[in-house]
């Protein structure tokens, strides 16, 4: 059994060499089951040869040798060697080194002699800890390779690190700094590596010795600041103030997914760092780097601190400046002015005088923006101002312009049975067909609409509505007209003569879906 599962996967890596997980599976499997550590890595090797832009290949290879290391370590423990004190001795050092010569073996299978200066032969004359420094020589023989051959992988050297961070590897120090010295240099034009390193400040691979708890997270805070600060110097863009955005609000708010562990059940109070935040907010506006995503946080910061009034003299600020066609930006005014109007004391409702400021304010933003930009405020005008006919006539006055140049967008199909939906709903079924109509007039009415119409008419024929089937099929015969190649409209449309029409019109339209479409599987057969 065991020699059939070596022959299938030596079959699958000659016909799939450049498969990685194949590799992975086959030195697993040597490493584990067979305990053959040389023919473990001889496979590794042969497959980061295969594969050398494989990340999964290189951090294996990794957790392999960091394995052996490990059972290595434990071997010389259960025969009562101190692996902590284990020293170079003369006649060591070279058995050693040969005993293991295949742990040097770099990927070009080209050997240094031990003795050439700066070899892994000058280590081994240093009085150092034999063990644990010829195993740090295959890390470093790894990392070295995985970065030449992914010179650009970010993911790849943070891996390395967090691996490096998790073990017991004494004399690994160098190697970190290492490291942490070539990402800065190779990564220093990237956003995503200064978030990841002013992050990394607040972990434990940078603990205080300070007894003061408070006082050792704050220091680890400062140390996180500084990073951020140096990489807005850096990369004064959007992107890296957003991240040093969220950094501060995964600080100040626990309960956030990526919330910062370190600050929960700690002894500081959230509004020691609102400051902070809202700093680094206004440093983004004011270098213009400020973007309609980072404008809505500092909004919402301030009416999460209930500072209401900062928050709308700062959403009119945005809104009139550079931020002006940012519709998100203006769903939140205006959220924010409606609300302001329905607490304010003794208000119960929206007054004459409100809903036409408003619609003025609405009516001018609108008119600015596609229906695509603009189709969440669309819903939102037409809930708020529904119920007063003055208002909503004007807003559907404005809407037919923008409608009539989003033709055909999705969009404008939304808006446009919003519209019908609220006449129905207010005015009833024939005030809804005379808008429904207006709509259809404008230029180039999308598909979605007219399938909105429709199901509007085929549900009212259902009910017994005799003129809304006739209704139903001009609007069937008007949308085939301008989209003659959907087999879905064509399908509904024989459904509907099926259900309520009669046989001969159903054939009717099953004979003209064939010659349209020149195929006659495109609906099922007609009944008799």
């Amino acid at each position: 059994m065991l020699v059939f599962l070596l022959q299938v996967l030596a079959q699958a890596i000659r016909f799939h060499p450049k498969v990685p997980g194949l590799w992975i599976y086959a030195a697993a499997w040597e490493f584990d089951q067979n305990l053959n550590v040389a023919a473990a890595r001889a496979l590794m090797q042969s497959g980061l040869r295969s594969c050398p832009q494989s990340e999964d290949m290189w951090i294996e290879y990794l957790r392999m040798e960091l394995t052996y290391l490990n059972k290595l370590k434990a071997r010389k423990v259960a025969l009562g060697e101190d692996v902590k004190t284990l020293q170079k001795k003369d006649n060591d050092a070279s058995q050693w080194k040969e005993e293991n010569k295949e742990l040097f073996m770099p990927l070009n299978e080209q050997v240094k002699d031990p003795k050439e200066p700066g070899s892994a032969g000058d280590a081994l004359e240093e009085k150092e800890d034999l063990f644990w420094r010829q195993g740090l020589l295959i890390i470093q023989t790894i990392y070295h390779g995985a970065v030449e051959a992914l010179p650009s992988s970010l993911t790849l050297r943070k891996k390395f690190l967090e691996i490096l961070n998790s073990v017991d590897l004494a004399h690994s120090d160098e190697l970190k700094l290492e490291v942490l010295d070539d990402l800065k240099r190779d990564f220093s034009h990237s956003e995503d590596y200064w978030d990841w390193f002013a992050r990394l400040q607040l972990s434990n691979l940078n603990s205080s010795s300070n007894s003061n708890r408070k006082d050792a997270i704050s220091n680890k805070l400062n140390r996180s600041i500084q990073v951020y600060d140096e990489a807005i110097r850096k990369l004064p863009n959007s992107k890296m103030y957003s991240l040093y955005a969220k950094f501060w609000m995964d600080v100040i708010y626990t309960d956030r997914e990526d919330s910062v562990t370190l600050f929960q059940d700690s002894e500081f109070d959230a509004s020691e760092f609102t400051s902070s935040i809202l700093k680094v907010y206004e440093n983004a506006e004011s270098c213009g780097c400020l973007t309609e995503d980072l404008a809505c946080q500092y909004i919402s910061l301030y009416l999460k601190l209930e500072r209401l009034e900062e928050a709308k003299t700062l959403a009119e600020k945005l809104c009139d400046g550079p931020l002006s066609n940012a519709a998100n930006l203006w769903s939140l005014r205006f959220t924010m002015e409606i609300n302001s109007i329905a607490t304010a004391p003794g208000s119960s409702s929206l007054s004459k005088e409100n809903l036409s400021s408003l619609l003025d304010l609405f009516s001018t933003v609108l008119s600015k923006l596609s229906v695509t930009e603009a189709e969440r405020l669309w819903h939102m005008a037409m809930k708020l101002f529904s119920h007063d006919k003055v208002c909503f006539e004007k807003l559907v006055k404005c809407a037919m312009l923008s409608l009539s140049l989003a033709g055909g967008s999705d969009s404008g199909a939304s808006v446009s049975s919003a519209i019908v939906g609220w006449y129905l709903q207010r005015d009833g079924v024939k005030h809804a067909r005379k808008m429904y109509k207006r709509l259809l007039a404008l230029p180039r009415p999308s598909l979605k609409f007219m399938q909105y119409c429709i199901a509007l008419e085929a549900n009212l024929a259902s009910l017994g509505d005799n003129g809304a089937l006739k209704d139903a099929r001009r609007l069937y015969d008007s949308a085939l007209d301008l989209y003659p190649q959907e087999r879905e409209v064509w399908r509904s449309y024989y459904d509907l003569e099926l259900k309520m029409g009669t046989s001969e019109s159903a054939n009717a339209v099953y004979s003209r879906s064939r010659k349209v479409l020149g195929d006659s599987t495109a609906l099922t057969a007609p009944r008799g």
